[in-house]
């Protein structure tokens, strides 16, 4: 299999101490033969949404609507070109939109299937079987596994008392690891961590590592667009900010995501092969991010619809981690654990988040949905709280 790799590659892993049987692993990855259920976490959990697809499905941070109306129509056009590789430009387009947006170079941006593979790559490219991943415990965890798969050692930081990251507590944890990995707001909290402490981290660790932003709720929050990295990526720093088109834009099954970075910084990513979303998909995509009407006319009613059930939940006694500026809650249910509540609301005819976050056993994640979800699953609560 390391035949597959190309020499330039095989030259970068060796050189940070990868051996043989690691290279193997990495062109596993790449290579689709290892299960991309085994790496990526939304479709591992995939086939257990399917399952419940006759129920009220908040358990996996989707948008409960699909993809807006100037995006599909764009798709929708773009696919009757789909006998031609790129018949306008698709992706160029959805670059130049991006930098528009997010006032970033065009050369410091890459469109991906998703962000997953971006997260996967970094790793890839930033860790080794010496430099590890530092990350929040409990966070996102798809990089978790991707290490775990490349035998790189990881650090768990506990959040804060008030569900920030420990920024000093990370560099602290591992000060010469290869990537730290920041959730801005966190998955599964929602909770933010001030720019100024991602600042601090990003001017404090050691030389060549990277600091690994995951920006995947960050529409959903009230201070977007002025809460964002992206002024660290046009200063030069060594970081990297990962976006999906999953949340806000409704898009998770159409997969499509960027990153934005220097562009020394992605082409040691772009090393470890590249991909990039159809051409339906891109020109959704693009088409989307300019309906800013339709953006902000979602993000009002999440708020809405979150505010009213964590209003419902309190009322009720129990305790609401926060505040979440995602479209996620947690909630502890102090007595159950996860995973028996999980069961339960399944028996009412609603799918919550199954189990994943092992430093939290008795503490659930819902996702939120529509304002009839969110009914549906209030009126779920009071009959097992009754």
């Amino acid at each position: 299999m390391t035949h597959l790799i190309r020499e330039d590659v095989k030259d970068d892993l060796l050189s940070r101490g990868y051996s043989r049987r690691q290279m193997l692993r990495t062109a596993m990855m790449f290579s689709g033969a290892a299960a991309a259920l085994s790496l990526n976490t939304e479709l591992a959990f995939a086939q257990e949404d399917e399952a419940a697809k006759n129920m009220v499905r908040i358990g996996s941070n989707e948008c409960w609507t699909g993809p807006m109306a100037p995006g599909l129509q764009a798709g929708m056009a773009a696919f009757a070109n789909a006998n031609r590789y790129s018949p306008n430009g698709e992706v160029a387009q959805l670059t130049k939109t991006i930098a528009g947006i997010e006032n970033v170079p065009e050369d410091h941006i890459a469109t991906y299937p998703g962000s997953g593979g971006i997260l996967a790559r970094t790793l890839v490219a930033f860790c080794s079987p010496t430099k590890g991943l530092v990350q929040a415990d409990p966070t996102y965890d798809n990089p978790t596994r991707v290490a775990k798969f490349l035998k790189t050692p990881i650090s768990n930081v506990p959040l804060t008392s008030d569900y920030r990251h420990d920024v000093k507590a990370m560099l602290a944890a591992n000060p010469d690891a290869g990537v730290y990995y920041v959730v801005n707001p966190n998955n599964p909290t929602g909770t933010m961590t001030p720019m100024a402490e991602i600042e601090w981290l990003v001017d404090n660790k050691p030389a060549g590592a990277v600091v690994l932003i995951d920006e995947a709720y960050i529409h959903w929050t009230k201070d977007y667009p002025n809460n964002t990295a992206t002024h660290l990526v046009r200063a030069g720093k060594e970081v990297i900010i990962t976006r999906t088109f999953s949340k806000v834009f409704g898009m998770a099954g159409a997969r499509v995501g960027f990153l934005m970075a220097s562009p020394d910084v992605l082409k040691k990513v772009g090393l470890y092969e590249t991909d990039r979303p159809s051409i339906p998909t891109t020109a959704c995509a693009t088409a989307s991010l300019t309906a800013t009407g339709l953006i902000n006319a979602r993000r009002k009613e999440l708020w809405e619809n979150r505010a009213m059930t964590v209003e419902y939940l309190t009322k009720r006694g129990l305790k609401v981690i926060g505040p979440s500026e995602g479209n996620m809650i947690m909630v502890d249910w102090k007595t159950k654990s996860a995973k028996d509540m999980g069961i339960i609301y399944k028996a009412q005819g609603v799918q919550i988040s199954s189990p994943r976050w092992p430093s939290w056993p008795t503490v659930g994640r819902i996702s939120i949905g529509s304002k009839t979800d969110m009914e549906a699953f209030c009126n779920a609560t009071g009959k097992i709280l009754t």
